[in-house]
């Protein structure tokens, strides 16, 4: 079986400073709507299955979600479809928030 990596706020901001990596959002829509991380591609939980080609060549994927629970099910299952290093943040964002972290509008997320 596979398995993926948790990633906290303080590691994830670093390695965003440096390193190439693709952002997955994976909560609904109403969610997303109210912000995400700056960079971050949208694919809901429920449509990850139907939509995993889309970041299937990538190779530093980090999966956020709420809390961290969907998207530690959403690493897990890019772990097994053989993504190269699938990370789940913890706590999601909510410890993104609380560290004093920002979020953009979800119609400028692809504009940084």
């Amino acid at each position: 079986m596979s398995t993926y990596s948790n990633i906290d706020v303080n590691e994830l901001v670093k390695k965003m400073a440096t390193e190439s990596m693709l952002l997955v959002d994976v909560r609904n829509a109403d969610e997303v709507a109210r912000g995400v991380i700056a960079g971050a591609i949208h694919i809901p939980l429920a449509l990850l299955p139907l939509q995993y080609d889309e970041i299937a060549n990538a190779d530093n994927v980090v999966f956020y979600c709420h809390s961290g629970v969907r998207s530690a099910h959403a690493a897990l299952f890019a772990a097994n479809k053989g993504c190269k290093q699938p990370s789940n943040l913890v706590g999601g964002v909510l410890a993104w928030a609380k560290a004093g972290q920002p979020f953009v509008p979800m119609a400028e997320r692809n504009k940084n």
